[in-house]
Formats: C-alpha cells, sequence, structure tokens
C-alpha cells in the first residue's frame, strides 16, 4: 500500500518569516508526572483576546478561551488543572495528540510488508487510540515555542522507538499548535517520518462544550458535518468496510441540527449515541482543505468551523464523561462535550479500500486542521451557515 500524501493548506501559518516580534511563549511548570518527569505548560495570546495553552505531556490542549456574541471569554475545552489530573481514570484522552494510530484497530492486530504485529487490546477485543502505557497521549514531548510576524506557536517533537506498544519502526513526530496574531483561528500541524513501514493517523482529542466547559449539556448545540456517507460498524465499533449513504439515518448532519434532536435512535446500538466515522466530502475545486464540520451554541453565539486535510472526522457525543471534575472544579457530565476528530478512517491498515495510513521510509506524513472561531447573531435573526 502506497501512503496517500496529505497536501498542506495553501496558508502554512506560522512556517514562514520567523523573524521575532515579541517574547516567545514562556514555559511554566504544569506537575510532575508519575515517574517523576517534569511537565511543562505554554501560553499562546493573540491581539483578539483568544487564549490557546498546551502542555508537554501528550502535546496537549490544556485549555482553549475564545469570545462569545457580547465578547465575553470562555474556556470551551475539557481538560484538568494540572498533570495528575491527565493521568488519572478521569482523563478519557481531554485534549491530546492520539496515535501512533488514533481510533481503533481490530482485534489489535495487523499485517505488513508479510509480518503479523500484535498491539494492546484496550478497548473490547480491539486496540484504541495508540495504546496503553506509550501511546503518544502519555508520553512528555520536548518543546519549542516561537512567535514570529504572524503569531505564536509551540512545535512539539517525539521519537517513538521502534515496538514501542507494538509499532514497527522509530517514529519521529512532530505536533504544532499555532495561534494567529489578528484571527480567532488554532491551527494544528502534524508530521512525522519513519524508518520502517508503519501505520500513522494522528489527531487531536479535544472534547468541545462552546457554552463553557462544564456546561451541563451539549445536546442543544447545533452541527452540519460536511459528508455524505459514513463507515457503518459491527458491534465493536470496527468498520464493516462499507461506505454507506447518511442519507434516512440519524447521521445526516448535512443540514445543521441540534445534535440532541434524534441521539435516542442511537442509544440502543453499540455506539451508545454518536460515535462514528464519517467520509468527508471532497474540498471545493479551488481548496486543498475540506470542510470537516460546523459547531454553534446559538445561545452564547460562538461558532466553531472545522477545515482539515484528513478524509474523515469522528463525531463522538460525550458517552462516557460519567460526572468527573474537572478544571476549576467543574463537573462534566454524560454528553456535555462533543469530540470532532479530524483523521483516515479506522481500522485503515485492515481495510485496502479505505485511504492508506502506511508511512514508508524516505516519506514525510503531513496532516492539517484548522478550527475558525466567529460569533453568530441570535437564533432567528441567523444566516445560512
Amino acid at each position: 500500500m502506497q501512503l496517500r500524501i496529505l497536501v498542506w493548506a495553501a496558508i502554512a501559518l506560522g512556517m514562514t518569516s520567523l523573524q521575532v516580534h515579541g517574547e516567545k511563549p514562556a514555559a511554566e511548570p504544569f506537575g510532575k508526572t508519575k515517574d517523576g518527569a517534569p511537565v511543562e505548560l505554554y501560553t499562546l495570546t493573540n491581539e483578539m483576546g483568544m487564549v490557546a495553552k498546551v502542555m508537554t505531556r501528550g502535546a496537549t490542549l490544556v485549555q482553549l478561551h475564545v469570545p462569545d456574541r457580547q465578547g465575553r471569554m470562555a474556556d470551551v475545552i475539557l481538560g484538568f488543572d494540572d498533570v495528575s489530573g491527565y493521568e488519572s481514570e478521569a482523563n478519557q484522552y481531554f485534549g491530546c495528540t492520539v496515535g501512533r494510530v488514533c481510533n481503533r484497530i481490530a482485534k489489535g492486530r495487523f499485517t505488513l510488508n508479510g509480518q503479523e504485529y500484535v498491539l494492546a487490546v484496550n478497548n473490547g477485543p480491539n486496540h484504541l487510540h495508540g495504546g496503553v502505557e506509550r501511546s503518544l497521549d502519555k508520553v512528555v514531548w520536548e518543546a519549542r515555542a516561537y512567535e514570529n510576524d504572524q503569531g505564536q506557536g509551540v512545535t512539539f517533537s517525539y521519537t517513538s522507538p521502534d515496538g514501542e506498544e507494538g509499532y514497527p519502526g522509530n517514529l519521529t513526530v512532530k505536533a504544532t499548535y499555532f495561534l494567529p496574531r489578528d484571527k480567532n483561528n488554532l491551527v494544528l500541524r502534524y508530521s512525522a517520518t519513519t524508518d520502517k513501514a508503519t501505520p500513522v493517523n494522528l489527531t487531536n482529542h479535544a472534547y468541545f462544550n462552546l457554552a463553557g466547559h462544564g456546561s451541563p449539556s451539549v445536546l442543544e448545540h447545533r452541527l452540519r458535518i460536511n459528508a455524505d456517507r459514513y463507515t457503518p460498524v459491527d458491534d465493536t465499533l470496527i468498520p464493516t468496510g462499507e461506505i454507506a449513504s447518511v442519507e434516512g439515518t440519524p447521521l445526516d448532519f448535512r443540514q445543521a441540527r441540534r445534535i440532541g434532536a434524534r441521539i435516542k435512535q442511537l442509544i440502543d446500538t453499540p455506539t451508545l449515541g454518536y460515535d462514528h466515522n464519517y467520509v468527508l466530502n471532497d474540498p471545493e475545486p479551488d481548496q486543498r482543505m475540506r470542510l470537516a464540520a460546523v459547531l454553534t451554541d446559538m445561545e452564547s453565539g460562538r461558532q466553531l468551523r472545522i477545515m482539515t486535510t484528513e478524509p474523515g472526522v469522528q463525531f463522538y457525543s460525550g458517552n462516557f464523561l460519567h460526572g468527573q471534575v474537572g478544571k476549576g472544579g467543574k463537573v462534566y457530565a454524560h454528553q456535555s462535550a462533543c469530540c470532532l476528530e479530524t483523521q483516515h478512517f479506522p481500522d485503515s491498515v485492515n481495510h485496502p479500500n479505505f485511504p492508506s495510513i502506511i508511512l514508508n521510509p524516505g516519506q514525510e506524513y503531513r496532516s492539517q486542521t484548522m478550527w475558525f472561531f466567529r460569533t453568530v447573531p441570535p437564533a432567528g435573526q441567523e444566516k445560512n451557515e
């Protein structure tokens, strides 16, 4: 199989004009891991008042403050106040970089170049989100903060050794968060190289509630997903290999709908709500990135528009949130936040008809996702999304 080389967006924010225009984001202590490794937190700010905080454990997005239609700021993602929370059982991949392979691999097995590889089984009978002890969300990355004429960023780097969590090859990974100076956008970029053929599928696992983290429900948010098709799954949430139409199903978000409008139809299914991979429609002819989704909280007016180079997005409605206590003592109730994880399809390594996730020596994996925040008028005054 050959890697489907992803093309960078035409706007490669933060990659050029590296002259310094101010002090680069400084590191501050965020606690130590159970093994005693220090973890650092970096704060990105811009002229619009937007704030993003990222830490070295798991190249994780810890806070994301954006304005409502009145200009009032709120942190719109779930998380914890220090690294101990992220190492606790209350953490459900909040804000982290997930890999080497995000989502599920059937029975924790795949065959590559005639050799079978066996991975940890940590989600029923399947492998989930890169493993148990040394998946990318659980290791401490090196960080390089910078500021240029376009904004502020942090690039995290980590080399996963051959055999870590069962995966082949020494994989060098970079994850960059970039906050433009004069826009309410956050750019996420991933890149990777290897010395041995290996699967790679990276994503960020942020949980969003645009009313602010700790708000009681996300089910009143309106969601549009730019996908005519999805990948049906078996009872263990592994794709069957079919690519099916969303038409006539509760998965149809081609027009903006309330997340909770039809979720009851899925409660008694294996997904327990929404936990589905959508096959994104092709980008517009003049664009190199696909529109993935538009998420809107009409009460606050906050809206998130997601563009990506990835072919899919996993929509998850927070079905396993259970009232754990997060940042500032806020309670994260069942279905009080949702994830929109841009990615290649689940179990792609075992489905030759899916876009390939195999990275070979001499190739470079590249992926980019952009989160655009804006505000919309009150209900009844909004224009089409």
